[in-house]
C-alpha cells in the first residue's frame, strides 16, 4: 500500500528533528588520519595486485610455466593458475 503524502512528511519531521538533536558520541568519532592511512594502503595493494597481474600476464606470453610463476609469488603452481589463470592463458 502507498505510503500518503502526509507520512511522507511526518517521516521527514521526524528525522529533521533527530538530525537537528543529534549530539555526536566520542566512541562514534573516526580518527581522520588512521582512515586516510588504510585508504592510501588499499590503492597501493591495488595497483601492485595490478602490477602483479601484468607482470603475470606477460611472463605467462613468454612460456613461463604455472608452477615457475607460483614459486615466485609464494604458492603452489596450481594455486597461480587458479588465482590467475582466467587472465593469463
Amino acid at each position: 500500500m502507498p505510503r500518503t503524502v502526509e507520512e511522507i512528511l511526518a517521516h521527514a519531521d521526524e528525522l529533521a528533528e533527530k538530525f537537528e538533536n543529534y549530539t555526536p558520541r566520542p566512541e562514534d568519532e573516526v580518527d581522520a588520519q588512521a582512515l586516510r592511512a588504510i585508504l592510501d594502503a588499499v590503492g597501493k595493494k591495488s595497483a601492485a595486485e595490478k602490477q602483479l597481474l601484468e607482470a603475470i600476464i606477460a611472463a605467462r606470453k613468454t612460456g613461463m610455466t604455472w608452477n615457475t610463476i607460483g614459486k615466485l609469488v609464494g604458492t603452489s603452481g596450481e594455486a597461480a593458475r587458479q588465482r590467475f589463470g582466467k587472465y593469463a592463458t
